[in-house]
């Protein structure tokens, strides 16, 4: 190669944006005139570089994107400590493939410390890991993010922004309090992603308890019917973890002591 087609390749693969080649076709060809590579084998190499960099950065950008909590991965939840949630079942949900595609559902059910959020934040990163694109939210935020819209006139746009995740966590479900502006906003979001793009649900509560969620029993049941429809459900009524964490700091006398504190969701 002369110098002047050396001068001009780093400029060449900036305008057709392959920083990575960039980056390392001086070593690759190095290497590849050293041990006399045929051509097809120095572009594969190139190439192959090229898309797997482009696929790390795609993937730390979703992750950025969907806000899940960086420390709650699977690799770190205690299967043993709910024995209610297979570790197999859940590794299947990470694959993503068949479940994502049927717009099917992942209700978790427990008492507040249980691990519902690690476990479905967990999942979540193991999909982003898959390619897929997650969305992370307390349904608190995500009401008043719909509201808002609803207010503006631009609903319709939201909820077709919220269609570009694969699937939508929705943490702390049954802490949205009745308040027929709220609950119709909820409302149109579970009708919109019916059978079409999946939602995970994370509830203190059971189906029994949302009459204070919903304005309405028929709006209450259309919802319900439309979750549990293609949905996995997890029943996580074990005794919570934090509280069993704190009370490993405590001495044998002060464990056995009641307590009148409710831990938080």
């Amino acid at each position: 190669m002369s110098a002047l087609e050396a001068a001009t390749l780093p400029m060449m693969l900036t305008e057709l944006r392959l920083p990575t080649i960039k980056r390392l076709w001086p070593a690759l060809a190095e290497q590849s005139n050293r041990e006399g590579w045929p051509a097809e084998r120095f572009l594969a190499a190139l190439c192959e570089h090229e898309m797997n960099e482009r696929e790390r950065r795609r993937i730390d950008r979703h992750r950025a994107e969907s806000a899940l909590p960086p420390d709650k991965r699977l690799s770190a939840f205690d299967f043993a400590a709910v024995p209610t949630v297979s570790k197999a079942h859940v590794t299947a949900l990470a694959e993503g493939d068949s479940w994502l595609e049927q717009g099917a559902n992942i209700l978790l059910f427990g008492p507040p410390g249980v691990g519902k959020t690690h476990l479905i934040a967990g999942l979540g990163h193991a999909l982003v890991e898959r390619g897929y694109r997650v969305l992370f939210t307390r349904t608190s935020d995500l009401v008043q993010r719909l509201q808002a819209a609803r207010r503006d006139l631009r609903l319709p746009a939201e909820l077709a922004r919220l269609d570009r995740f694969d699937l939508l966590i929705c943490d702390d479900f049954s802490y949205v309090r009745r308040d027929q502006g709220e609950t119709s906003v909820l409302f149109e979001l579970i009708a919109e992603r019916y059978e079409r793009k999946s939602l995970a649900i994370t509830a203190n509560q059971p189906f029994s308890g949302w009459d204070h969620v919903f304005a309405e029993p028929a709006m209450t049941l259309a919802a319900v019917d439309r979750l549990v429809h293609h949905a996995t459900i997890f029943e996580m009524n074990v005794e919570s973890f934090r509280r069993r964490v704190a009370q490993k700091g405590l001495a044998p006398s002060e464990q056995r002591k009641p307590t009148t504190s409710k831990p938080k969701g």
